[in-house]
C-alpha cells in the first residue's frame, strides 16, 4: 500500500497489423516516489522511505523525437525526480496521431493516481489505480476524453480509496470539536483538534473534504439548523488558516436531524453537538 505516494505505471501495447510482420509501438512509463528499485509494469511495489523518489520510462517508441517528447513530458510533471530512461527506439510503427495521443496523455492529471496503470493498445486507452475522491476520478475521465483524438476509446477503471475516509476517521478518533455555548466560536480545545485534522488532510491532498455541523435537540431547529451550518463554516475557516485550499472544503450543517446519542441525557446531547469530516465520494 502506497497512500501518500504518487505512483503510475503507464503500458502502451498497440499491434497495428496481422500480416508477416507484426509491427509494435509501445511505451512503458513507471512514475513512482521513494522506490526500493526499479519496477516494471505489473509489478508490485514496496514502498521505502530510505530511498529518493524517481520515475522510470520504459518501453518501444518509433523514433527518437516520440523518445524525448514523452521524456519531456515526464520530467514536466514530475521536475527534477531522477528519471531512469529505458525506452527502446525503432522497429514499430505507430497509428495516426499515436504520438500526440501518448503526449497529451502524460500530463499533470497523472499525479492524482497510485497503484495504477495507463494502457493504449490499439486505439483504446484504459486507465485503473486509486484516486482520493470520485470528483478526481471523474475530472480525470472528462479531461482524458477530451484530449484524446476521433477514433480513440476510453475505458476507466480508477476506483476511489479507502485510505482517505480511514484517516479522517482515525484522526479525529471520535472526539468531539468544542465551540463556546451557543455560538460558531471555537475553544482552544476545539482549534488543537483541528490543527490535528488539517495535518491530515494535507497528507490527503488534494483529496476533497466535507464539513458537516450537527447540533442537539434543545432549542428551535431552524436555530439549530443555522448554527450547524456556522459552526462548520468555522471549521473552514480555520482549516483555510491553516493552509488547506478552501476550494477542497465544502461545508453544510444537519442541525439536530442525525443524532448519534440519546438528547435526553447531558452526555448524550455533548456527543451529538459535532463536527464530522467526511471525503468526498
Amino acid at each position: 500500500m502506497l497512500p501518500d505516494n504518487h505512483t503510475l505505471i503507464a503500458s502502451i501495447l498497440m499491434p497495428l497489423l496481422r500480416l508477416s510482420m507484426r509491427c509494435i509501438a509501445s511505451v512503458v512509463a513507471t512514475l513512482a516516489a521513494a522506490l526500493p528499485t526499479a519496477v516494471a509494469a505489473g509489478t508490485d511495489v514496496i514502498q521505502s522511505s530510505q530511498v529518493p523518489a524517481r520515475i522510470v520510462v520504459s518501453g518501444m517508441v518509433p523514433d527518437e523525437a516520440t523518445r524525448l517528447k514523452v521524456i519531456a513530458g515526464v520530467r514536466g510533471i514530475y521536475g527534477e525526480q531522477p528519471i531512469i530512461d529505458q525506452i527502446l527506439v525503432g522497429g514499430v510503427q505507430a497509428p495516426p496521431n499515436w504520438t500526440s495521443n501518448v503526449e497529451a496523455l502524460i500530463g499533470p492529471q497523472l499525479k492524482s493516481i497510485s497503484k495504477g496503470t495507463l494502457a493504449i493498445e490499439g486505439t483504446t486507452v484504459s486507465i485503473r489505480g486509486e484516486v482520493s475522491d470520485a470528483s478526481t476520478r471523474q475530472a480525470i475521465e472528462r479531461q482524458m476524453t477530451a484530449t484524446l483524438q476521433h477514433g480513440y476509446a476510453f475505458k476507466n477503471g480508477l476506483r476511489v480509496s479507502a485510505t482517505s475516509q480511514a484517516l479522517l476517521d482515525r484522526t479525529l478518533d471520535s472526539r468531539v470539536i468544542e465551540f463556546e455555548h451557543g455560538s460558531a466560536m471555537l475553544t482552544p480545545a476545539g482549534m488543537r483538534i483541528i490543527d490535528e485534522m488539517a495535518d491530515a488532510m494535507r497528507r490527503m491532498s488534494p483529496a476533497r473534504v466535507e464539513v458537516i455541523g450537527h447540533t442537539d435537540s434543545v432549542g428551535n431547529p431552524a436555530s439549530n439548523l443555522a448554527l450547524s451550518r456556522a459552526r462548520a463554516d468555522s471549521v473552514k475557516t480555520y482549516l483555510v488558516k491553516k493552509g488547506i485550499a478552501t476550494e477542497l472544503i465544502s461545508t453544510s450543517g444537519m442541525g439536530a436531524d442525525h443524532p448519534i446519542a440519546n438528547n435526553a441525557t447531558e452526555d448524550g446531547r455533548k456527543r451529538n453537538r459535532r463536527i464530522e469530516f467526511r471525503a468526498a465520494q
